[in-house]
């Protein structure tokens, strides 16, 4: 039944697409970020600093991202930042500065993603919550993790679970939510080094955070855990470990319906067609990009899908429309 569920969503979504065809995004800018970690200094937003207008930024800079809006969060950023940091509310500084370093790993500017890690840590360890320096260490692993450093970087998003464990100043499900993330994502960065009994376990921590849990929980800002959560982590770590077939048996376990944000469900259909292609099923694979550009267009236009989508071109005659595709996510431009 899960096999059937997910081959018809497959090419539902897929056809779907194919009959509405988007045209291609330009990609987003990321210049007046890079100006104000250079000068200290943002365009000015327009707005009076306050409490409210600070809580208004950040919730529209996560909303941005979850629905993948990355053009208008790399424009309003800057801004954003430069508000709340005129107040000087270093909690709103180091989320905003977390959700700049997610925007810059989406966007591939992995140096840039590197500084402003460091600033959401600085930031956070100046004044912030357990669980905002939590997710800024979550940031660090991940910057560190893109340069290749991968024992650094499990370490980091270890360590980091462990403190947040021994810390009841927080409400226990948010506690565990971030925790459980953490050890999702060192699971990630343990099979990105090949390290396949550190990914495994560390993934099986996660899980038992997960039904301790008992519930999905979204603690108020980009990321949400849970079973579905760990779902999606062991497909990418089947995926990195060269288990494509365990990996597709993970997805056919995944209600995407209930995934709560575009960024998520288009993130499940790049890591389905990411197995796919591994699986040499590429026309999975394509129906799988298809339905991951109708959840979320901007998703599509990242670096690993523009070198599947070309890889893909070598099966034109066989995967119409392949072409048009690997145009739109700017791969043959």
């Amino acid at each position: 039944m899960r096999r059937r569920n997910l081959l018809a969503g497959l090419t539902t979504t897929a056809a779907s697409t194919v009959l509405g065809v988007t045209p291609a995004l330009a990609a987003p800018t990321l210049s007046g970020l890079e100006d104000l970690l250079l000068h200290r200094g943002a365009p000015g937003a327009g707005v009076e600093p306050t409490r409210e207008s600070v809580a208004v930024s950040l919730a529209a800079s996560r909303r941005e991202f979850r629905s993948c809006r990355y053009d208008a969060l790399a424009r309003a950023l800057p801004a954003r930042i430069a508000l709340a940091r005129a107040l000087g509310q270093q909690g709103a500084v180091a989320e905003l500065y977390n959700i700049a370093t997610r925007l810059c790993i989406k966007l591939g500017e992995d140096g840039l993603a590197t500084v402003t890690a460091d600033r959401a840590l600085t930031a956070a360890l100046s004044g912030a919550g357990a669980l905002t320096v939590a997710e800024a260490h979550r940031m660090v692993s991940s910057s560190w993790r893109r340069q290749g450093h991968y024992a650094r970087a499990t370490e980091v998003a270890v360590t980091a679970a462990r403190q947040l464990a021994a810390d009841h100043t927080v409400p226990e499900a948010e506690r565990l939510s971030v925790q459980g993330n953490l050890y999702a994502t060192a699971a990630y960065t343990a099979a990105k080094q090949g390290d396949r009994h550190t990914a495994r376990e560390l993934i099986s921590e996660a899980e038992a955070t997960a039904t301790r849990l008992g519930r999905e929980e979204q603690p108020g800002g980009t990321t949400f855990f849970g079973h579905s959560q760990v779902l999606l982590h062991r497909i990418s770590i089947s995926h990195l470990l060269g288990d494509c077939g365990l990996a597709i048996e993970h997805a056919r376990r995944v209600d995407v319906t209930r995934l709560p944000s575009p960024e998520r469900r288009a993130r499940y259909w790049i890591d389905v067609a990411r197995s796919f292609d591994q699986w040499a099923k590429p026309d999975r694979a394509f129906q799988a990009l298809l339905a991951a550009e109708r959840a979320a267009p901007q998703e599509v236009r990242r670096g690993s899908v523009r070198t599947m989508a070309v890889g893909l071109t070598r099966h034109d005659r066989t995967l119409p429309g392949v072409r048009a595709f690997a145009h739109r996510v700017g791969a043959l431009n």
